[in-house]
This record gives C-alpha cells, structure tokens and sequence, in this order.
C-alpha cells in the first residue's frame, strides 16, 4: 500500500470544494430574516430573534462510522457522535445549544436497535447540556446501503455582544488545542481503508494489538468528545477571539479564520500514529484529514493562554498550546522533525 491519500479512499477533498460553490447562493436569501441584519461568522451563521439576540442552526451526520458500527454490532454510542458533530459547531461562535432534534434513517425500523441509537442520542444530549425535543424515523430500504444513517441538528442562542466573530484575531494570538477522544467522526473513510480487512485494509475488525486499550473497531468506535460544557465556560470567563471544531479537513479549517498558523506542539494518539505507518499515509495527509489528538481550539491572546488553560482544567478537559497566528497566510504544521505547509 502506497502512499494512500483520503481521495483514494473516496472522499475527493478538492473536487468536493468545487462542487460545494454550488450552494454559495444561500445568501440571497438573508434578505428575508424577519428580525434585521443576519451575521455571517467564519463557521456559523447567525439570524436576529429580536431583543439583541441571535440563533444559529448546525446540521451534520456521522458519516461512514456507522458502517464500523455495524461491523461491530454496537449501536449504543454512534448517537452521541452525531450530537457532539452539531452541538460543537454550535459553540463555535458562542452560542449556547438550547434544542435538538435527529433524523434517524434505517433500512428497517426494528425496536432493539432504535433502542441503542437512541441511548447515544439521550447521552449526547445529556452531555451537551440540551434537549432532544424531536425527530423523525424513516424507512428507506432501498436507498440505503448502511443498516441506517444518522443526522442530527441543533439551535444555539447568543446575545449580540457575545458573539465570537474571530475578527480580532491578530498575528501572535495562541492556539489552545482541547484533547479530542480519538479519530472522533472524521476521515473515517481512509481509516476503514487503512485499518479494516473488510475494506481492504491490514486488520481483523477485533484484533488486540500492543499500545491499545481495547479491540481495534472499539477504538475507532470511541465517541466524538462534546466541549460544550468547558467552551462555554472559557467564552464567559475570558476573551476567546476564535473557535475551530477540528472536522473534516482538520487543520486546513484554520484558513476560514482569514489568518495563517504554525502548529509545533502535537502529541497524537497511538490510532493515529498505526494508521500513518499502517498506509504509508503522508504526514501532510493525515494533518488534512484527522484531528491528529485535539478536537476543538480556542485561539486567545498570549497574556490569556495559561488562564484558559488552567479554566479548562479545572472543568476536567485536557488542554494546551498546539500553535499560534501567523505572520503569513500559510498553514505550517511541524511534527516529527519535518515542516509541513497544508495550504
């Protein structure tokens, strides 16, 4: 196995942005917010309700994990994945989750499985401090090729006044990276590829290797971590300038925020350092396609860092500096003796 890229797994990265600047026609209609002038932050955006107050709406799903868990017959956790996707989109600028809802998709409605999904659904929510307060369940045998899809959405709520713009980000400002619970729902498609011989890759689904705690499709299966409680903590005790949920396409996320960043401070878990060996993947690669140890950053000013840092220790989340803005445009990863420019 050569080289293997994310694209080669079935997910064009590129060709994917050009095909997405078909939807840039949205804001044609903003113009029909009832309540004044929408916001556009560089992740989100926001709509007036009235009073100086704004919602944000997130959407996302959970990808091809659901086809791990399927090959592993658990069902109980892959709902909270699909919480964490939208409620840490949520917090990005600011906001506080105040509902959610799900769209449960499956091949057939049967009770024990519907059942576990929604143990992870209620957990997530659970942990992101939100209510679930709807969804819908569909049978759609023959669109689906999974046993089932996940999709889940949340609204957010903020005051005008504490909206995290991430306009005031400047050259020098330091990124905190939160510590991510593994792979999280992202890049799966190449781990699957990689790691799994049922779609190719190295591994039994059930293999115990050396530097693991569990089976190899447990360890991927590990939940998406929900930041929501200390993000919101550290937005209302300190100046965060910026926030990144580290997703799809990692580290290249940091352009959204107008500047450019050198990250020289990672420390991966195991699962990532088997699936670089493992494929032969490029380091370049893997900071395009996975979290590479941290899930969510707080870009802050340097007189704040060690405060936040301290903030969210105290919430119980593991946190440090992975980098800081730049001078240039360019994205610089430098990792294992190697400098990496992403774009």
């Amino acid at each position: 196995m050569e080289g293997l890229t994310y694209s080669q797994a079935g997910v064009d990265r590129i060709g994917r942005e050009e095909a997405k600047k078909a939807l840039r026609g949205l804001e044609a209609t903003y113009s029909l917010s009832r309540y004044g002038q929408i916001i556009a932050t560089p992740f989100n955006v926001l709509y007036p309700i009235g009073n100086g107050k704004y919602h944000v709406k997130t959407c996302d799903g959970v990808g091809t994990k659901v086809l791990l868990a399927q090959l592993a017959g658990k069902h109980d956790t892959i709902g909270t994945d699909g919480i964490a996707m939208v409620a840490n989109d949520c917090i990005r600028c600011g906001a506080t989750p105040i509902a959610l809802t799900d769209v449960v998709d499956v091949r057939k409605s049967e009770e024990k499985l519907l059942s576990e999904l929604q143990k992870g659904l209620v957990g997530g929510a659970t942990l992101a401090g939100c209510p679930l307060v709807g969804g819908e369940t569909a049978d759609l045998p023959e669109v689906l090729s999974a046993l089932y899809h996940i999709n889940c959405d949340c609204v957010g709520e903020v005051e005008a006044d504490e909206i995290v713009s991430g306009r005031e980000i400047t050259a020098g400002d330091m990124v905190l990276g939160l510590r991510s619970s593994g792979v999280h729902s992202n890049g799966i498609s190449l781990v699957r590829r990689v790691l799994f011989r049922e779609w190719g890759g190295k591994f039994d689904a059930f293999a115990k290797l050396d530097g693991f705690e569990e089976e190899l499709v447990y360890e991927v299966l590990k939940p998406t971590k929900i930041y929501v409680k200390p993000v919101l903590k550290a937005m209302q005790e300190h100046h965060v300038l910026g926030a990144v949920h580290i997703t799809g396409d990692a580290y290249l996320k940091f352009r959204r925020l107008g500047h450019g960043f050198v990250f020289d401070n990672f420390k991966p878990h195991p699962i990532f350092d088997l699936i670089q060996r493992t494929g032969n993947v490029a380091g370049e690669e893997m900071f395009k396609t996975f979290n590479m140890g941290y899930g969510f950053a707080l870009v802050v000013g340097k007189k704040e860092a060690d405060d936040v840092i301290d903030l969210l220790e105290r919430e119980r989340e593991e946190a440090e500096v992975i980098g800081k803005v730049g001078e240039s445009k360019e994205i610089v990863v430098n990792h294992g003796g190697k400098k990496m420019v992403l774009g």
